[in-house]
């Protein structure tokens, strides 16, 4: 029996030549074809990527857009004062907690207010004038830097909070008295 390649009419003896003949004069390459299973899995991890691709970006904007203010808590304090009721460096998480509890280990629970001159625009003398209220109640008042802060003045009482965009004595003082 003979066997003839249809593709160049060559003729050949045994079927195993002809099929060794096909495998290397007519090599064609086949687009290897997917299994539905093959693409349903692909795509599933495909949305599952960006879901968490998606979760981390929402997770990350949040804690971006987080404002950052002082604590208003007693909750892990240190029983120590701060050097001055005037300070020129940020006052410790723990000590600020501290002095929230009572001032310098008196009875009287402390008022911090803390400002943030780095981010926002401060007028000429706003330290100075928040630094009059430590003098005016040198018993209970703190005045301390606050980096990062979301705002430009805080005061702070235990449990209590006040956000000031600008200096107002008024509103301070009966915060802090």
């Amino acid at each position: 029996m003979v066997y003839e390649c249809k593709k160049c009419e060559k003729i050949f003896q045994s079927r195993g030549a002809l099929n060794d003949h096909n495998r290397t004069k007519h090599f064609e390459v086949k687009k290897a074809s997917m299994s539905k299973k093959k693409l349903k899995k692909i795509k599933l991890w495909g949305v599952s990527l960006i879901a968490v691709v998606g979760l981390m970006w929402l997770i990350i904007s949040m804690i971006s857009n987080q404002v950052i203010l002082p604590v208003t808590t007693m909750q892990g304090h240190i029983e120590a004062s701060p050097s001055s009721h005037v300070l020129k460096e940020p006052m410790e998480i723990a000590v600020h907690k501290h002095m929230l509890e009572h001032a310098d280990g008196g009875n009287i629970p402390g008022a911090i207010i803390n400002y943030n001159c780095e981010d926002y625009s401060c007028e000429e003398g706003l330290i100075e004038k928040l630094e009059e209220f430590a003098v005016t109640y040198p018993e209970h008042v703190y005045i301390a830097p606050f980096p990062n802060m979301g705002a430009k003045i805080v005061l702070t009482k235990l449990n209590q909070q006040k956000v000031l965009e600008e200096f107002n004595e008024d509103i301070i003082d009966r915060f802090v008295r």
